[in-house]
């Protein structure tokens, strides 16, 4: 049985001996360890506020300098509450290009609407800089794969914002999960539930003269700015989003996959559809998708309209293993015996919601410490894109799976999908002439 006690003490223990193989590796590096990293927030209306909140946090090793929305209203907005938080004001522009052109940076966060998350990152390794990019770091399965060989070309740090794997409690009891505390861990169920409202039918408007409407679209295929897109509801929309698997499932999923110690499934499935409202929304509010290897599974459960959990969760994972199971979520986790009585348990004593768009809290505090000190000291960084990429690219596949309406068998070293060229025209997609991602 794990105790509180235990835990604690371990975490201590693996803290101290992290925080002196780091300093041991700082004198190699280029910036020192006295130095600041300069940071450039890209996209500040949702998780970029989260972004500044944590670099805030972490101000005695890192500065923002600059500050990026195509949106003038939320620049200007943010610029304020960034002041307040720093005291200090950053640099305000509307174009990510003159930023990158900046010699100040040394590192970008990317906090924009998906379809953006990759060309951003890429053109940001071009120009030297280190990158923080949310999930899904990818809007499509190729380019996860053109993410991964421009960090390895251009040698910078490129982190995923899969925070829980900078949480201590999960870093913890994965751990005793690889050390076999429920025995051979075999099969992870995860989950996320909301009570999202309908997005309507959108209008065609004029766009409004503070939003940078094209620089907006950038990679994506051109089309008329309606009502309901922005701020929020591009999520639902393929041409720039990538539904709520991708959006949140990512998350657990990762976990899921980080217990079982798995990489790309043998088999997707998806099914699900859009049942509670009739409006613009193009991917399903409901998907349940399963991930089949040789001998485990995980499988993923959403509901985006609906907000009954399990366990009295909005979102966790479940880890079944031969001997007993491990319930984790945000804010601790739950251990059982084979027979479901609960032998432990640790909380943080915080409670998080699904409600919560914005995230701000010590999971991405520390995420955010962890990228900064890998690029100060060359500590190894927690959700490098080698890694995350293969948890965001089984969400896209399952994405793929569901428009198909059949399984996918999967080259398990690529994740390409074998023996059906239909469902692989949409490992990639269109691009807006001038912004094709290129290496």
């Amino acid at each position: 049985m794990i105790s509180r006690r235990t835990f604690i003490d371990g975490l201590a223990l693996s803290v101290a001996g992290a925080a002196i193989g780091s300093t041991a590796k700082s004198y190699a590096q280029i910036l020192g360890a006295n130095d600041r990293v300069n940071f450039a927030v890209m996209g500040l209306n949702g998780r970029g506020r989260a972004h500044l909140s944590a670099l805030g946090a972490n101000k005695d090793k890192s500065r923002v300098s600059h500050i990026c929305d195509v949106d003038a209203h939320i620049l200007e907005k943010y610029a304020g509450e960034a002041e307040q938080d720093l005291g200090y004001a950053p640099k305000r522009d509307g174009d990510f290009r003159r930023v990158l052109d900046s010699k100040d940076v040394d590192a970008i966060t990317i906090a924009t609407p998906d379809h953006w998350h990759t060309p951003m990152a890429v053109l940001g390794l071009k120009a030297g800089k280190h990158v923080y990019v949310e999930k899904p770091s990818s809007h499509n399965p190729r380019e996860g794969e053109l993410l991964v060989m421009a960090q390895k070309k251009y040698g910078k740090k490129v982190q995923v914002g899969d925070q829980q794997r900078s949480s201590p409690h999960t870093i913890k009891i994965i751990q005793q999960i690889h050390d076999g505390l429920i025995g051979r861990a075999y099969y992870a169920k995860s989950w996320y539930s909301n009570t999202r409202k309908s997005m309507g039918i959108g209008k065609v408007v004029p766009v409004p003269e503070w939003l940078n409407w094209e620089l907006w679209q950038g990679p994506a295929p051109r089309s008329e700015y309606k009502d309901n897109i922005a701020p929020y509801n591009w999520h639902w929309l393929r041409r720039y989003g990538t539904g709520e698997s991708l959006n949140n499932g990512t998350h657990e999923v990762d976990i899921c996959r980080w217990a079982l110690q798995t990489d790309f499934p043998q088999r997707v499935t998806a099914s699900g559809g859009r049942y509670q409202f009739k409006d613009d929304w193009q991917f399903y509010d409901t998907l349940v998708t399963s991930f089949e290897y040789p001998d485990k599974m995980i499988s993923w459960e959403g509901k985006s309209c609906n907000g009954m959990g399990f366990f009295n969760r909005d979102r966790g994972s479940l880890i079944h293993g031969t001997t007993g199971t491990v319930l984790i979520d945000r804010n601790g986790y739950e251990v059982y015996n084979l027979g479901g009585k609960k032998t432990d348990e640790y909380t943080t004593g915080n409670k998080s919601t699904s409600r919560d768009l914005l995230s701000r809290d010590s999971m991405t505090d520390a995420h955010f410490a962890n990228f900064i000190d890998a690029i100060r000291t060359g500590a190894a960084l927690h959700s490098p894109i080698e890694i995350a990429n293969i948890s965001v690219t089984m969400l896209l596949l399952s994405n793929i799976a569901w428009t198909v309406n059949h399984e996918l068998s999967l080259d398990m070293q690529t994740g390409h999908i074998t023996n059906d060229p239909h469902a692989m025209t949409m490992w990639s997609r269109q691009y807006q002439k001038g912004w094709e991602v290129t290496v």
